[in-house]
């Protein structure tokens, strides 16, 4: 018996120390292994934000309502007194669920029946409405948080701003659209986790080893934008897009002196709260031909080569017939007549400015494209956006290497084109333009957003010229911008009417009618462009698109706290005599 016992005792002892001593370390990785459970610890969604903060993106919890129908028939309903039965089962929950919910107490007491073990009754309940519907005690009923995206400012910028989408079903958020799916990876942060030992009721063990990864919420995104004048652009573009059965429109405010985008303004934004369709932007999306705006480039180009003065003259008839027989027209019949160049400007003189052009070779005008930015993208923070078309002179044919003089064969969007005749408002100086300053991340330490450096395009002497040039557009006698001038403030700009292609037959019986401008100009602080395209009533640049100039330039103006302009100069003459007025044309 002893050495039965004994014998026993040695394999108790073998196998305790088989345990403890070496089996012991892997044992007890085992055993905690199976105690313990990770848990992702979700980082929060970066928001969006205009220049002064206001929020236009940012992210809310928010929780979907679950009940197991079994348990719901064991709810008792109490009065106030805590004894009186006033109700019991999914009757009586309803009729205390259905006022928090804001849903109907009959068809929530239909929904409390059944035998299922999961449904959700309810979906983005705010964490208010959540506590109170947690405190009636209903058996069966559960909550689960989740992440939700909204957008304070609604359709204002709505396109621009973007939203997401929960893909995967498991509440992450990705971007879809617009600046959320630009910085996707920038908002959206990177997830810790939390990993803690748990006790057979699935509990926390209190004093347990917890090993905690922080999480690092996404980054904010600060726009350029200015919201107000965000929302009056807005309303201005929309209601012209309505006036004149345009097919799209829209406008930009940039800073001259830094790039920054103040507004993009497109009809018919869409809402991200509650979007539908792709969110196109075709400001930046759909390039179009600047028509009689692409004159500033030529003129400009040909300016900066020395070719010719503001006050040179060329004969200018209404039909012109180039070296390869190409035939041209302006835009309204006159008799033969003489202009400076300042003339040809403020008449937008179509044959005029072909006698300019024909000064360079297309080489060095292709040249000047590059430079003032018609050939690349324009650096605005937004997916879809081309360098333009047709702007090779390899591509040419014999038409299109005169019409391009006059903006017409080549396309370029509405970013593009406005940021010509802000580079002459910069002296000469083209900045990158963009929508965002910078980012702020979990730290609150902000990181500027990376711009191109400026480019020297044309001499500060070319730009102030042109500026002053362009001032007649507006302001002389019978020129066709006079619609865009602002009391007390000084304009330069001009008009654009560009033929298009209709979507029946591919005739040129479309327009786009543009209007780009500088203001004050005698010490430009923002470019406003405006483009209405396919307009079924209205034709002109002068006529549709110069009055949403005026419009949205004044208000900027006025929110902006720009000062009204202090000193004027005598203007070019528009003819060798020194005539102020547009010789011929009849507004």
């Amino acid at each position: 018996m002893l050495a039965v016992v004994l014998v026993l005792l040695l394999m108790f002892a073998g196998r305790l120390v088989q345990v403890q001593v070496i089996d012991g370390a892997a044992l007890a990785e085992q055993a905690r292994s199976q105690r313990e459970r990770t848990y992702t610890v979700h980082a929060s969604r970066g928001e969006i934000v205009d220049a002064d903060g206001f929020v236009l993106a940012t992210s809310v919890v928010r929780y979907d309502v679950v009940v197991d129908q079994r348990q719901v028939p064991a709810y008792v309903r109490y009065g106030e007194d805590n004894s009186t039965v006033e109700g019991r089962g999914a009757s009586a929950a309803a009729a205390a669920l259905a006022p928090l919910l804001g849903v109907s107490e009959h068809e929530l007491g239909a929904t409390l029946t059944g035998t299922a073990g999961y449904k959700v009754i309810a979906t983005d309940v705010t964490p208010e409405v959540r506590q109170q519907v947690m405190d009636l005690g209903i058996n069966g009923l559960t909550t689960e948080q989740k992440t939700k995206r909204v957008y304070p400012g609604g359709s204002t910028a709505g396109s621009i701003v973007g939203w997401v989408n929960d893909t995967d079903g498991d509440g992450t958020l990705q971007g879809a659209a617009g600046l959320e799916s630009r910085f996707d990876d920038v908002l959206t942060g990177t997830n810790g986790s939390r990993t803690v030992e748990i006790g057979v009721g699935g509990t926390v063990i209190p004093g347990a080893a917890q090993t905690v990864v922080a999480a690092r919420d996404g980054e904010t995104v600060h726009t350029t934008l200015d919201l107000d004048l965000q929302q009056q652009c807005q309303q201005v573009i929309d209601a012209k897009k309505t006036e004149t059965g345009a097919e799209w429109a829209a406008a930009t405010v940039v800073d001259v002196k830094t790039g920054e985008v103040l507004a993009l303004c497109e009809s018919d934004m869409i809402d991200p709260n509650a979007p539908t369709g792709f969110g196109k932007i075709n400001a930046v999306q759909s390039p179009y031909e600047p028509g009689s705006t692409g004159k500033i480039l030529t003129v400009a180009a040909a300016m900066e080569e020395g070719l010719i003065s503001p006050t040179s003259d060329f004969d200018v008839p209404y039909r012109y017939t180039t070296p390869n027989g190409q035939v041209f027209k302006d835009h309204t019949e006159h008799p033969d007549e003489r202009l400076t160049v300042a003339g040809i400007l403020a008449d937008s003189s179509n044959t005029g400015t072909i006698q300019i052009g024909s000064l360079m070779s297309d080489a060095t005008r292709a040249k000047y494209m590059q430079a003032f930015g018609w050939d690349e993208p324009s650096g605005v923070e937004l997916a879809g956006e081309s360098g333009g078309y047709n702007l090779d002179p390899d591509g040419w044919d014999g038409r299109t290497k005169y019409a391009s003089m006059f903006g017409q064969g080549v396309a370029v969007d509405l970013l593009q084109n406005v940021n010509v005749i802000a580079t002459l408002g910069n002296g000469g100086v083209r900045n990158q333009l963009h929508l965002v300053s910078g980012f702020t991340d979990s730290s609150g330490t902000f990181t500027p957003q990376t711009v191109a450096d400026p480019v020297r395009v044309v001499s500060p002497e070319t730009a102030d010229q042109m500026l002053l040039m362009l001032e007649s557009v507006t302001s002389a006698d019978g020129a066709t911008g006079n619609r865009a001038a602002i009391d007390g403030y000084r304009v330069a700009g001009k008009t654009g009417t560009a033929q298009v292609a209709n979507t029946t037959d591919g005739r040129l019986t479309d327009s786009a009618a543009s209007f780009v401008g500088v203001v004050p100009a005698d010490d430009p602080q923002i470019a406003v462009g405006v483009i209405i395209y396919r307009p079924q009533h209205g034709f002109f640049g002068g006529t549709i698109a110069a009055p949403v100039f005026h419009d949205i330039a004044s208000f900027a103006l006025s929110t902006l706290g720009i000062p009204p302009t202090g000193v004027t100069e005598p203007l070019y003459p528009l003819t060798p005599g020194g005539d102020m007025s547009v010789p011929g044309y009849d507004g």
